[in-house]
């Protein structure tokens, strides 16, 4: 059934047996397949969308889109639909709601935010983050508790502060600290149905910065939304949680360079790695390690995660010096390091330095803490210590631990969500 209105209009997505198609007015409708009929996750999430309160209409959104007024909260009676919880892996979920706040280049101040139904942004053909690939995004989780009495969130303020650097380097300006919190907040109580219980998942949150607004000519988009959706996940890498995996050193392609954008989380620094991983994937690695693109000796990190690498008892990582992304769960992670008496050295690490390790393992918002097997250089497949006694399942196990509410948080890095 075709949907129309003198308004523009887009659907959360198209689902197969269905397109969408340009009618007159503007307006899109939808045009039924020869299949007919949406999918059975499309009509299950439409059917279990809990209604908030009033919804308005919101400008930019899609009738599918509506702004809940007042605040949120979902319903945690019908928890997550048919999700099976513990093969969750890491893919998209469709979620109820996302978090949209705007700001004009000209105030550089967001307005106030508000919840909207989970839906596809409208967006012009020559809005800057389409055309000049300028955008920012971030990644957080949410965990419920133990004693099932709310939600936690891990160190909120240093993803605000991140994204607030790319944002000077993009030249965009970027939601305040508190702004960005509380936008968190907002988005995990009106998804508190999509939380796995604990120990089988956690709610992903990702924030994204875009220049919205129209621009031809190269400079700064007029216009910015900062829209927050979450997803509920599982492990990132198919091997599971704390299972080791294989690497192989990318020797061709570089992910970063001096002077360029690697230290900050833009969007355009992903999409550049993908010929590398999913050639590496084809060989049954997990990911990829680049190496510098001066020297082309020592090691940066892999696709989407930082890297440590253990020699007796000194850990070492690369050192952020503008080629490798500052990681949160890289920081926490030398921080409990040193409480456990190793050393730690941010610094330059070769590649003699990594095949010559006793142990090394990735780190990430994504991946958590996760143990490296082998990694692979110029042919020669060189194997590391995993296991139960190692740093690596330790620091896992501390980190995890606060990050559910597991262990008392001495360091003050967890926000709970009443």
């Amino acid at each position: 059934m075709a949907v129309q209105s003198s308004a523009r209009r887009v659907l959360p997505w198209a689902w197969n047996g269905q397109a969408l198609a340009r009618v007159s007015g503007g307006a899109l409708g939808t045009v039924r397949g020869r299949s007919g009929g949406g999918s059975l996750l499309q009509s299950r999430w439409q059917s279990s969308l809990p209604q908030l309160g009033r919804v308005d209409s919101s400008p930019l959104f899609s009738s599918a889109v509506k702004r809940c007024v007042p605040a949120c909260r979902s319903d945690e009676e019908n928890t997550g639909g048919d999700i099976d919880w513990d093969n969750l892996g890491f893919g998209l979920t469709p979620t109820d709601y996302m978090y949209v706040m705007r700001c004009p280049q000209a105030s550089g101040v967001f307005a106030r935010g508000e919840l909207s139904r989970y839906g596809n942004v409208e967006l012009s053909p020559s809005s800057g983050v389409l055309n000049y690939g300028q955008g920012l995004f971030e990644g957080l989780k949410a965990y419920r508790r133990a004693d099932g009495a709310g939600y936690m969130l891990f160190r909120p303020e240093e993803n605000a502060r991140r994204m607030q650097a790319g944002a000077e380097r993009m030249c965009m300006p970027a939601p305040s600290v508190e702004q960005f919190v509380h936008a968190v907040k907002q988005t995990v109580l009106a998804n508190t149905r999509w939380v796995p219980p604990q120990g089988k998942g956690a709610l992903y949150i990702r924030p994204l910065l875009i220049g919205s607004g129209a621009i031809l000519g190269l400079a700064p988009a007029p216009e910015y939304t900062f829209v927050i959706y979450a997803s509920p996940v599982g492990t990132y890498f198919k091997e599971g949680i704390m299972s080791a995996i294989h690497l192989l050193v990318e020797e061709e392609f570089h992910r970063a360079m001096p002077g360029g954008t690697g230290g900050v989380k833009t969007i355009t620094n992903y999409a550049p790695v993908l010929k590398a991983q999913m050639d590496a994937k084809s060989k049954g690695f997990a990911d990829v390690l680049y190496l510098d693109s001066v020297h082309k000796r020592y090691v940066e990190e892999a696709s989407s995660c930082n890297l440590f690498v253990l020699k007796g008892g000194t850990l070492a990582t690369p050192a952020t010096a503008g080629t490798i992304l500052p990681g949160i769960t890289r920081r926490s992670i030398i921080e409990l390091a040193r409480d456990r008496g190793y050393r730690v050295e941010e610094r330059l690490v070769s590649i003699d330095d990594l095949v010559g390790a006793d142990e090394v393992f990735c780190t990430g918002t994504a991946v958590g803490v996760t143990p490296v097997s082998t990694v692979t250089y110029k042919g020669t497949r060189y194997e590391f210590r995993t296991g139960e006694d190692t740093l690596s399942r330790k620091l896992y196990d501390t980190l995890t631990s606060i990050q559910m509410g597991l262990a008392e948080d001495k360091k003050g890095w967890t926000v709970a969500i009443d």
